[in-house]
């Protein structure tokens, strides 16, 4: 009896390592992944888009979060943490977008999509909704993880911008200090759905200023845009330098041709002062958007599923990547978050 206790006692200890709670922030409901043993914290919040707001190594915060807590991110929902772009990322222009042969105009009185007068639609109509209901919520020796699920076909005022009735499912996975966020993408619509979602993830070196700190950016093909950040279809060969210096360096643009490992990986870094961050694209996430301006301490690596405006710019025969969803099929893949050095 008393070796089957021994033996079982690191068992027992491994299955607490990982803890996945309900819980609540400053009157938000959250829900937070624990990896004991790595000293790595996870909190998200379905309410708000179900970003991640924080992924903490030693208390030290590697997500940039402009507000002092959670409740101000309510108020005021700008984009921070992990937000996630959907139906489309970054900018879908001519007020609309063309699939399967027919242009679909954006309603902005509907409250749904932003249209300003330069008619270019941004950032989709999910990032803060509070209409993300959690599934699972589990803990075992291995790792800890949340699965949310957003039924998009439930919301008329959704449909009437983008009419594909289909539902997302995410999942924050923390195992092994790394944090997996896992999107799987159903097409429950008669007709195939354009995919052109992404995330928009900001990162931070805590206690490392920007300027001091250099980005590993993998990639060959370099996306052209005109003077509204809005891509051409038009690509030119990659040409900043491995690493990047980061120091009164505005990098704002788009990225093909991801160099890969034999896993079919890509992998970004930031880094400085001993410390880095690092994620990981999974092979069908096939464009990088790198957004790090001079001004500010934070790096965006967005993982994306086709070029801004990749939608219409197919319709038009100028991007041939577009990705789509078949009818009653689905789409699934990740990125991993990873730091080091804290």
């Amino acid at each position: 009896m008393k070796t089957f206790l021994l033996l079982a006692l690191p068992a027992m200890a491994l299955a607490q390592n990982y803890k996945a709670v309900k819980t609540t922030d400053h009157g938000i409901d959250v829900i937070r992944l624990t990896d004991t043993a790595r000293g790595v914290e996870v909190a998200v919040a379905p309410s708000i888009g179900n970003r991640a707001y924080e992924m903490t190594i030693h208390g030290k915060n590697i997500l940039y979060m402009p507000t002092p807590d959670v409740g101000e991110l309510k108020k005021r929902p700008g984009l921070s943490g992990v937000p996630f772009l959907a139906p489309w990322a970054n900018r879908m222009a001519d007020g609309g977008f063309w699939a399967n042969g027919k242009k679909y105009t954006f309603n902005p009185t509907l409250g749904t999509v932003r249209l300003p007068p330069t008619n270019i639609a941004i950032h989709g109509m999910l990032t803060s909704s509070d209409a993300w209901q959690v599934t699972e919520v589990k803990a075992d020796g291995k790792s800890a993880w949340v699965t949310s699920r957003f039924e998009f076909w439930k919301y008329p005022d959704l449909m009437a911008n983008w009419p594909f009735a289909h539902e997302y499912e995410m999942t924050y996975k923390l195992s092994n200090g790394e944090l997996e966020v896992i999107t799987n993408v159903i097409n429950r619509s008669a007709q195939p759905m354009p995919l052109a979602i992404g995330y928009h993830p900001y990162f931070i070196l805590p206690d490392v200023p920007r300027d001091e700190a250099t980005a590993h950016i993998p990639v060959k093909t370099a996306v052209i845009t005109d003077d509204k950040l809005v891509a051409t279809g038009e690509m030119k060969p990659n040409d900043l330098p491995d690493p990047t210096p980061l120091k009164g360096r505005t990098i704002d643009n788009g990225y093909t041709d991801l160099v890969r490992g034999a896993d079919g990986k890509a992998v970004f870094s930031f880094e400085g002062g001993g410390k880095k961050v690092e994620v990981v694209y999974g092979p069908k996430w096939t464009v990088a958007v790198v957004y790090s301006p001079a001004n500010q301490q934070y790096i965006c690596f967005e993982p994306m599923a086709g070029i801004t405006n990749g939608v219409n710019l197919a319709h038009d025969g100028k991007y041939p990547a577009l990705q789509s969803v078949a009818a009653g099929a689905s789409w699934r893949e990740s990125f991993w978050i990873r730091a080091s050095g804290l």
